[in-house]
């Protein structure tokens, strides 16, 4: 795997772990877990604790998680769907009779899911006490960090949109407005919720004074929540799905997930030359937007909560299939309505904040983790006195009756979120691109930069990418760094191609870690947002 003329720094060399996040404090967090003697589990926890302090827009203890953890000593793979259900008491017919006909507010919030997420992982795999592990996220909540310049600029916004929410005004803007960067930012409230789960682990949330906070604004505003909704919940440890490219095998998570749209964009793309295209060609873009048509038309009308319908994963990522769909796919002329497979969507949402990140550790153990809010600050909506904004994941179900991924009580809502792994001859890399439903598509760029074009995984990151987040038409997003040359030839094949920034936002931010055949490991981080990956230092004090 080698450097690309467009990469923006080196990879992160070491023997010993490596953390790589969105935010520079957050990777620094699970490091110092690393050298305290965690592992990457420990670690990855406590840095998506820091992310949800120090990048709050995006992931949060108000949000959702999943992760992928290939654990070095048995060299199994493990799933965990920690998304959260609806109340009980929430369904169609309730919000229909109050004139409900989109879900916003406290009706978009589904129980969340990643304080569960974390007693999980770390009572399955973790070698510390959360104690230990949240120290970083509860010292830069209650003593306050300097806001970085990416996350200020998206904080800003959402400061003006969200002024209004219950309690978000008090507990998350200066003044009324977002923190500039550079500004030093506190939140002595969620310094106390994150104690109180260090104290009391999944208890501290799920029960007590934070389960109550919800509940209570639940009331105030119409909702539905219950205690009970909230200490019964439960994650799933789930398998990942696989399929194979070109030799090497890629690893997601099963639905109420969509990452099977990346597996069956790779299995379409396998059956062309990409490598002969060239790299970022019309020939080899214009394939893969045909394959993301495909893909996700197919989640659309399949996918949601597998337990609540029947979803023939299989079928969906089967050669078999993608033999048929790929010859949908016309060499010169793009398809502005690709039908779903023979084997209904739902309402659009806004999903474009979350996190992404990775940890390794010198045993090799991986951890792929992303978690999100849905939106920026999800709902906004702060249950009084915690410090933290619920999210707004349920605004993806469909309140049309009859479909896989209609509202129900309890039901989990089709998700954007997806972690994922890759394997061949020993190397294994841990892996993700944030951002709605630009991640399956980013995910299959992400694995033909380095399988078809021989990139290292900073490279395969760095590179531009396309988008496409709407489910009809021809419209396709590129970065400019993709010259004006090859926008001028998707364009006379039928795609209406707008360009945007370099290193844009809309593209999702990616992290990613290798360990080699040789016990080497590698990590690999985002230009397009403030983090880095951080390696644990040597044991030398």
């Amino acid at each position: 795997m080698q450097r690309t003329p467009l990469q923006t720094r080196s990879m992160v060399t070491t023997k010993f772990g490596i953390v790589a996040t969105s935010q520079t404090l957050a990777s620094q967090a699970g490091a110092l877990v690393l050298e305290h003697g965690g592992n990457a589990i420990d670690a990855a926890i406590a840095a998506n604790a820091t992310l949800g302090v120090v990048q709050p827009g995006s992931n949060g203890i108000g949000g959702d998680l999943f992760a992928i953890v290939y654990e070095a000593r048995s060299g199994k793979l493990y799933g965990l769907n920690a998304s959260g259900w609806t109340p009980s008491g929430l369904t169609i017919e309730y919000l229909l009779a109050k004139g409900v006909k989109q879900l916003r507010g406290i009706h978009a919030v589904t129980v969340p899911g990643a304080v569960a997420g974390w007693d999980a992982l770390r009572r399955r795999f973790g070698s510390m006490e959360f104690a230990k592990i949240l120290a970083p996220a509860i010292y830069y909540a209650g003593n306050g960090y300097p806001v970085t310049e990416m996350i200020a600029g998206g904080w800003i916004g959402a400061a003006k949109r969200l002024a209004d929410a219950p309690n978000f005004r008090q507990t998350w803007t200066l003044d009324g407005r977002g923190p500039r960067a550079g500004e030093m930012f506190r939140n002595p409230d969620l310094a106390n919720s994150l104690r109180r789960i260090a104290a009391q682990g999944r208890d501290g949330f799920y029960k007590g004074a934070t389960a109550d906070a919800i509940v209570q604004l639940s009331k105030e505003t119409g909702g539905t929540f219950t205690l009970a909704d909230l200490e019964q919940f439960q994650p799933e440890w789930i398998d990942p799905i696989s399929t194979t490219y070109r030799g090497w095998t890629v690893w997601e998570l099963p639905p109420n997930g969509h990452g099977m749209a990346a597996l069956s964009m790779l299995n379409m793309m396998e059956k062309f030359p990409l490598r002969q295209y060239g790299h970022n060609s019309a020939k080899a873009l214009h394939v893969m937007i045909e394959a993301k048509k495909l893909a996700y038309a197919d989640l659309l009308r399949y996918v949601g909560d597998p337990k609540f319908s029947r979803i023939q994963v299989k079928a969906l990522i089967s050669k078999e299939l993608a033999a048929g769909r790929s010859q949908q796919i016309r060499p010169d002329r793009a398809v502005c309505d690709a039908p779903p497979s023979k084997l209904d969507a739902f309402a659009s949402a806004e999903w474009n904040d979350t996190i992404y990140m990775s940890a390794i550790d010198s045993d090799g153990n991986i951890v792929s983790l992303i978690q999100s809010l849905s939106s920026s600050f999800g709902t906004g909506f702060v249950p009084p006195h915690t410090g933290f904004a619920l999210h707004n994941r349920g605004a993806g179900f469909s309140l049309e009756p009859g479909k896989p991924n209609s509202l129900a009580p309890r039901k989990r809502p089709l998700h954007t979120i997806i972690p994922a792994f890759m394997e061949k001859d020993g190397i294994r890399i841990g892996f993700g691109i944030m951002g709605g439903w630009n991640q399956a598509q980013a995910h299959a760029q992400f694995v033909s930069n380095l399988v078809d074009f021989g990139m290292n995984i900073q490279s395969a990151i760095d590179v531009p990418r396309f988008t496409k987040l709407s489910f009809g038409g021809c419209d396709v997003a590129v970065e400019s760094r993709i010259s004006e040359q090859v926008r001028k030839e998707l364009t006379a094949m039928g795609h209406v191609v707008t360009a945007q920034a370099p290193y844009s936002g809309s593209m999702g931010r990616g992290q990613a870690v290798l360990r080699d055949s040789h016990g080497v490991n590698y990590a690999a981080s985002d230009p397009r947002g403030d983090g880095s990956a951080v390696p644990e230092g040597p044991p030398v004090f």
